[in-house]
């Protein structure tokens, strides 16, 4: 009996040792926790790694960017994976694994990872797109983020913007203020974020200089600054979004634009072509007139998601350009001005989307804050221009009175469904005759055999420009637009 006591004593002794250590063992076992919510997401030290170097040899520096859980539960991302696969130019590393992609990749509770980026390129190669980009792609409960992978395939003057002050956007001072300085055509220059071109100051761009913008970046002219675009007829500058590939050759809304405030100097733009933006060109007096005056000569501006040429209380003499194919307006005159357009060709056949606005608009005020208009006198003349367009109106006059509303069409083609019989504001004006452009699905407005702006033009315009954008003399019998017929070309 004794000895069946004593047994049952050990065997519940023993019991209790073996139950604890279950029990201490289950206690230490980490817990399959994880959040499940599908709106989870995670947290980045960025959102996006751009490699701003200048390529001298095959690749480039590391970059790093580290993943958060800023949550108590742990999470379990189901997948990284670069975008473009093994394909890619790019090559991460996640916590010490290298891979292209990675499931069920675990973060504890408040924890983080890293990743470690780098991107294979050889710069010298002109063969390689001028941008390469990529993206990070991560999947957390069926949620999807990504983080952007930006470099440049060939080298460039690099200009990434530094400055970050709430209300405008990230910007880089390229001409400091009472400086002169030239932008040459060595090699393109790629602008991240705005390109700043101070007050007092000069930026000078030469002939063939091609000018290349990220999305949403832009050129911007401070107030009392100015800008001299010193194209030729063989060596114009461009300005353009950075993918050069065929897809995006002329797709619109690429980068934003080119902004001129307030100018102590003329702006001159002269063989220029400005495309697949969002703005053209944005003209404005918002403070003080400062001289305020933009020369633009012998420019395209086309395939403008926005406007092709905004302009706010500004003064625009332009001879010799073509603005079109924009979203909205290729001309918006705003808040009244003085403007002289002279042999210049306004088309608009947008097919990007449905487009309301006529091609031409102009007006003399604006509302403030509470809604009250205020005036500005507008003072606007077209000499043997074209303006025409898909719309049935193309032409729109907003006028408030209390300030002057001068505008005069001489010799001009137009697309419109008003009177043009107002000598003070028609003389010898042509009505809805379809110009007869060779290709406007391709951009090409010049005028084909049979056009009706052919010989038509001002002989005394056409000698205050007397060669069209081609340089082809135009006084023998002028056309209207910017361009001059020639038989047998």
């Amino acid at each position: 009996m004794m000895f069946s006591d004593r047994f049952i004593s050990i065997f519940f002794k023993t019991g209790i040792v073996i139950f604890l250590f279950f029990l201490i063992f289950s206690s230490c076992k980490k817990k399959d926790d994880f959040i499940t919510d599908p709106s989870f997401k995670l947290d980045f030290s960025t959102d996006s790694i751009v490699f701003d170097t200048v390529f001298t040899t095959v690749g480039s520096i590391t970059k790093q960017l580290k993943v958060y859980n800023n949550n108590k539960q742990n999470v379990k991302i189901s997948s990284i994976q670069l975008a473009g696969g093994n394909s890619s130019n790019y090559r991460i590393n996640i916590d010490g694994i290298p891979t292209t992609s990675l499931t069920d990749v675990e973060i504890a509770g408040n924890d983080s990872l890293y990743i470690f980026i780098k991107v294979i390129i050889d710069p010298n190669d002109e063969n390689s797109p001028f941008v390469v980009d990529d993206k990070i792609v991560f999947i957390t409960n069926g949620n999807q983020q990504d983080i952007d992978l930006v470099a440049w395939g060939q080298n460039a003057y690099y200009i990434i913007a530094d400055t970050y002050v709430q209300g405008f956007p990230p910007y880089k001072i390229v001409a400091h203020e009472f400086s002169d300085t030239t932008w040459d055509s060595q090699k393109p220059f790629l602008i991240y974020g705005y390109a700043v071109v101070d007050s007092n100051a000069i930026l000078r761009i030469d002939a063939g200089a091609k000018i290349h913008f990220h999305n949403n970046s832009g050129l911007w002219v401070y107030k009392g600054g100015s800008i001299k675009v010193n194209g030729t007829l063989d060596f114009p500058v461009t300005f353009q979004g950075d993918r050069l590939d065929m897809d995006y050759k002329e797709l619109p809304g690429q980068w934003d634009r080119i902004w001129l405030n307030e100018g102590s100097i003329d702006n001159e733009i002269n063989y220029a072509i400005i495309k697949n933006g969002f703005i053209g060109i944005q003209a404005e007096t918002l403070q003080e007139q400062m001289g305020n005056q933009l020369i633009l000569t012998n420019t395209i501006i086309e395939n403008m998601s926005g406007m092709g040429l905004f302009t706010r209380f500004y003064n625009i003499k332009a001879n010799n350009n073509v603005i079109a194919n924009c979203g909205t307006y290729t001309l918006a005159i705003t808040m009244g001005g003085n403007y002289d357009f002279r042999q210049c060709t306004f088309a608009n056949y947008y097919n990007y989307s449905i487009r309301l606005n006529p091609a031409l608009y102009l007006n003399n005020f604006y509302y403030d804050t509470l809604g009250v208009p205020h005036t500005l006198d507008l003072n606007a003349f077209f000499g043997n221009c074209i303006n025409y367009g898909r719309n049935d109106e193309e032409m729109q006059f907003d006028e408030e009175s209390g300030s002057e509303f001068k505008y005069m069409f001489d010799h001009c083609l137009l697309k419109t469904e008003l009177n043009i019989s107002a000598p003070e504001h028609f003389i010898n004006c042509l009505k809805n005759e379809d110009p007869l452009f060779v290709d406007c699905e391709i951009n090409n407005y010049e005028l084909d055999t049979l056009s009706p702006a052919i010989d038509v033009g001002s002989f005394s315009i056409a000698e205050t420009v007397p060669y069209d954008i081609f340089g082809i003399s135009r006084l023998e019998s002028p056309d209207l637009g910017a361009y001059e017929f020639v038989p047998g070309q």
